[in-house]
Formats: C-alpha cells, structure tokens, sequence
C-alpha cells in the first residue's frame, strides 16, 4: 500500500513539474497592447480613479475576473469587450505580469 501512495505522490510531482510557468515576456507585451490604456503598465491605473489597481494583486483573482467578463459571469461592457480577445494563455501570462507589479496590497488593521 506504501508503494502504491509513493508512486501516487511521484506521478502528481511529476505533472505538477510539467506544468509550464507563465510566459511574464508574453503578458507584458499583452498588457501594452490591451491593458495598459486604462490600467496603467504597472496596473496602478492613475488617469483613471474609477478604474482598478490591478498591480500586485492576485494572479488567482486576477484570472477569475478575467475569465468571469469573458463568459458572461461578470458583467461589465468593457472589460467583457477586452476579455473576449484573450486566450486561456493571454490570462495566464497577463495576469502573472501584473501580480508581479508594485502594488498596492497591504494588510490593513
């Protein structure tokens, strides 16, 4: 039975191991092209105080959103319009670029 977990537990190592990073490269160059307009390349979004600080946020809440514009879940005109251009890979390394910026999480108490 031991054998049996070790293999169960080599194998998951093993397909975790395969599962490529995402390409930050890539998502840069997709946050100039799509996001940077309202969000800022930093994700601070400066010009426009309505808009979201998306900078060092999440990549996990980052992607959700995404992929809720995308089918419909999440309801917002715009950002529905931008998110139907991405591809499942466009979210991965956009929002793996913009968890990585400077921002603005911090725990307040």
């Amino acid at each position: 039975m031991t054998t049996i977990r070790i293999a169960i537990v080599a194998a998951a190592l093993a397909a975790a191991g395969a599962v490529q990073a995402a390409n930050l490269e890539a998502g840069k160059q997709k946050a100039q092209e799509i996001c940077q307009a309202c969000h800022g390349m930093d994700g601070q979004s400066a010009a426009f105080v309505d808009y979201p600080k998306i900078g060092g946020q999440h990549q996990d809440y980052l992607a959700k959103a995404l992929r809720d514009y995308r089918s419909g879940a999440r309801k917002n005109p715009v950002m529905g319009a931008m998110a139907a251009t991405l591809t499942p890979l466009d979210i991965d390394n956009v929002t793996a670029y913009y968890a990585r910026q400077p921002g603005g999480l911090a725990a307040r108490f």
